[in-house]
């Protein structure tokens, strides 16, 4: 007989996997603002100008900025609303690596010189 009573024999606790699906999108998110920004920064010289935070390095301190702060603020807000909370990480890993897929066509030359 169960000492723990009917209502919790044969139940496990459900961990919450908010926090992870919060970095897993996040991180998706950020990759492909990093490439729709350093997209933008390569075809528009006006956008090229404005993302020289550093001379040295040009344009891509700007895109590694911005692409930075999408990525913590995305972070911060997706860990506020799921961190105790399960989540269908299925669908979240599923749109994270088509948003990876995104980005890595959007960094390889061949497509981007079509756009």
């Amino acid at each position: 007989m169960n000492e723990r009573g009917p209502e919790t024999a044969g139940m496990t606790p459900s961990i919450p996997n908010g926090s992870a699906a919060a970095a897993i999108l996040s991180a998706g998110i950020c990759t492909f603002v990093f490439s729709v920004v350093a997209f933008a920064g390569d075809k528009s010289p006006a956008i090229k100008n404005g993302l020289v935070f550093y001379k040295p390095t040009g344009a891509l301190s700007g895109v590694a900025t911005v692409a930075v702060g999408v990525w913590i603020l995305c972070w911060v807000l997706l860990e506020w609303r799921w961190g105790s909370r399960s989540v269908a990480l299925k669908s979240i890993c599923t749109t994270s690596l088509v948003l990876l897929g995104l980005s890595l066509l959007l960094t390889f030359p061949p497509i981007v010189d079509l756009l």
